[in-house]
């Protein structure tokens, strides 16, 4: 006689992990969904790279998905893919190379959203991508160093804009300090100038073009903070086309608005929404001359409820 036993939990625990995952990529913040996004392009390439493994269908050095999603030296190749100067930001084979970039994008990510809003981390990250994708193909064509290599050359993983977003943390606080394993405290602006220099020197010793698109995207990081110290959002328009193409997917709500009943409501909103922005100004300039750690706790809770409602 046999008997069946059914997990009354199995289908109710496997459900909870897929909404659990669904709810977390919509309502956690854009760094969030950044990490999502790549780990699932990786997951992706990993799938189809198995199928493709299993029916015999590849038989070409670089796999299909990967040779359709990075982003070549070549212009001619680049020029039937023009996507790829997206794609490859996203796109990663190794799994060490994923974890570490995620790691560095989670690390400085958060840090970046104590001080700015997440629409400039989204923003920072694909420019950053891009500006890394034309410093690595210009480089390629100019130098001649490159010449046999630049055919059959491409470049791929989300360095670049892990890049832009950390020199974007540090060149609007270079003194905000983090803790390292048997270092101690360790001000960022230093482990900044660790990771440049590094690139810079790498350059003759392989994946010069990788290193070479990470100056790039560091390049992008500091050239957006140091125009917006000067009143200037250089990723305004970006913001805007990025904002329209999202709301095409976004279902669209009925809107109350409420009319406020006297002038003299009117009056005391501006005057609470004036004394807080002046309240947070007061706040910045005491991080731009002492540093976050300056702040007391009170002060971070506010920061950092402003950058949420941004």
């Amino acid at each position: 006689m046999s008997m069946n036993f059914n997990n009354p939990y199995q289908s109710y625990s496997h459900q909870n992990i897929w909404d659990g995952i669904k709810d977390s990529f919509k309502e956690g913040s854009n760094l969030t969904k950044l990490i999502y996004v790549n780990f699932a392009v990786f997951l992706l390439v990993k799938i189809v790279g198995v199928l493709s493994f299993l029916f015999n269908l590849e038989s070409a050095q670089v796999p299909f998905l990967v040779y359709w999603l990075s982003v070549p030296a070549e212009t001619s190749a680049l020029l039937s893919r023009p996507w790829t100067i997206f794609s490859y930001m996203f796109l990663h084979e190794a799994f060490l190379h994923i974890l570490m970039n995620m790691l560095w994008l989670f690390w400085f990510g958060r840090i970046f959203l104590s001080y700015l809003d997440q629409k400039k981390l989204v923003s920072i990250y694909i420019l950053g991508g891009l500006t890394g994708a034309a410093t690595y193909i210009f480089a390629y064509n100019l130098f001649p160093v490159f010449e046999s290599a630049r055919f059959g050359s491409y470049a791929l993983g989300a360095s670049a804009s892990v890049m832009g977003i950390v020199f974007a943390t540090v060149a609007y606080a270079p003194n905000h300090s983090v803790r390292l394993m048997f270092i101690g405290d360790v001000k960022i602006k230093y482990i900044a100038l660790f990771f440049i220099a590094t690139d810079i020197l790498s350059i003759p010793m392989g994946n010069a073009g990788g290193h070479i698109a990470h100056l790039g995207g560091a390049f992008y990081g500091w050239l957006f903070i140091n125009q917006l110290r000067n009143g200037k959002d250089i990723s305004s328009a970006f913001t805007s086309l990025f904002d329209s193409f999202l709301g095409l997917f976004k279902t669209r709500k009925m809107k109350v608005s409420y009319k406020k009943t006297t002038n003299m409501d009117d009056k005391e909103y501006n005057k609470n929404k004036k004394k807080k922005q002046e309240h947070l100004d007061q706040i910045l300039e005491k991080i731009a001359k002492s540093g976050y750690d300056s702040l007391s706790k009170e002060e971070k809770e506010i920061l950092f409820k402003n950058s949420n409602q941004k």
